[in-house]
């Protein structure tokens, strides 16, 4: 079966669920791509530029099966805009994230604009995929909100159809390399996320002030991307934990990044908002146990809410319980008895493995075609 993919924001981790989905399925898939910068112009111009590029090379004798995009792009003006054997195709639109309940400092500051781009693609496509059970019924629940705030013509009927044709299809991670001896000293901690607000990386930092008050030795690595905007709190937290630095920053190479996740022993989140929650559980893949609060996404991806056992992965949500369950940890490192026995990192993360969800996307695009499968 042959697919076309357009990608208009090619980075991070959509650059890394596409490549790996188009690397490893069976199928032949031709991707066009946009770089990964400026989004609000790469989510206003890219049906117009992928309409162009599809176009030329439908004239030099491609064809395809089936359309697979992210939310980054205008599904209905590509539509229009293509040509009608491309527009014609069965539609797939994948949402890594959604402009309807994308954090924003204010909410006065969100662009509704982009919010009925995502509305008007999930009507525009045959199949809306989310990557998570929690970000899908988010992104339902404020689409009837937005609609229900319109001053009349509310076509509050389309959330109907839209929630028919979605379904969850997780992003995968890599195998990472077996950590068989963990290297001597202190619970070195991880917090891998963007350093933007929404990720709450003041409750981390202050959990680590009340470990330092209490004279627990820890080391951390605070990594993830970072851009113009960067919290404050960073530069402060810096100087505060010089001593305990072991990694700052974002980490240049695929390498680097997987060489940290693998010398972690807990990785941490603060987050207020989570779609999915990838960099946590390549930290678990990697050997790392997680301590994540109670809400979002995490207990749907580590799949551990109706295990009472689970308890000792969850914090309440206030940094002076996430520094609380730290110093337990820390002792459990110290003694090495830090995972229990009745879970591991590989009994929480294997259904997250490409191995196994490659085939499951291949078969899932099939059935949309109405291919036989090979």
């Amino acid at each position: 079966m042959k697919i076309l993919a357009l990608e208009s924001y090619y980075g991070g981790s959509h650059k890394a669920f596409i490549d790996v989905l188009s690397n490893t399925g069976k199928h032949n898939w031709t991707i066009l791509t946009l770089p990964a910068n400026k989004w609000k112009w790469r989510m206003r111009h890219s049906a117009i530029t992928f309409a162009q590029q599809s176009a030329d090379l439908l004239k030099k004798g491609k064809s395809w099966d089936i359309l697979f995009c992210s939310d980054m792009l205008n599904l209905a003006e590509f539509v229009a805009l293509a040509p009608k054997e491309i527009a014609d195709l069965t539609k797939v639109i994948y949402f890594h994230e959604n402009q309807l309940t994308y954090p924003v400092r204010v909410e006065d500051e969100r662009d509704y604009q982009f919010a009925m781009t995502n509305l008007t693609s999930t009507l525009a496509a045959d199949a809306v995929w989310f990557n998570s059970h929690f970000h899908k019924n988010a992104f339902l629940d404020a689409l009837a909100k937005l609609l229900k705030s319109m001053p009349d013509n509310q076509p509050l009927e389309v959330i109907k159809k839209i929630r028919e044709k979605s379904s969850v299809h997780y992003p995968g991670v890599a195998d990472f390399p077996d950590r068989s001896k963990r290297n001597s000293g202190p619970i070195r901690i991880l917090w891998a996320a963007r350093w933007e607000h929404d990720k709450n990386p003041e409750d981390f930092f202050k959990a680590l002030k009340i470990l330092k008050s209490k004279n627990v030795e820890f080391k951390i690595s605070v990594i993830g991307q970072s851009f113009r905007d960067i919290p404050g709190v960073f530069k402060t937290a810096e100087e505060d934990f010089k001593n305990n630095i072991e990694h700052w920053g974002y980490q240049k190479t695929r390498l680097e990044y997987e060489s940290i996740l693998s010398n972690a022993d807990v990785v941490v989140s603060t987050a207020n908002h989570e779609f999915f929650g990838i960099s946590i559980v390549e930290a678990v893949a990697s050997g790392a146990y997680p301590l994540v609060p109670n809400r979002l996404s995490y207990p749907e991806i580590l799949d551990l809410a109706q295990n009472k056992k689970a308890e000792d992965f969850f914090y309440n949500g206030t940094a002076k319980d996430l520094a609380e369950k730290l110093e337990l940890i820390a002792k459990k490192v110290k003694e090495d008895k830090l995972w229990p026995s009745w879970i591991s990192p590989e009994i929480i993360t294997a259904r997250f493995k490409w191995t196994t969800l490659t085939h499951q996307y291949d078969k899932a695009l099939e059935s949309l075609a109405g291919v036989q499968p090979l």
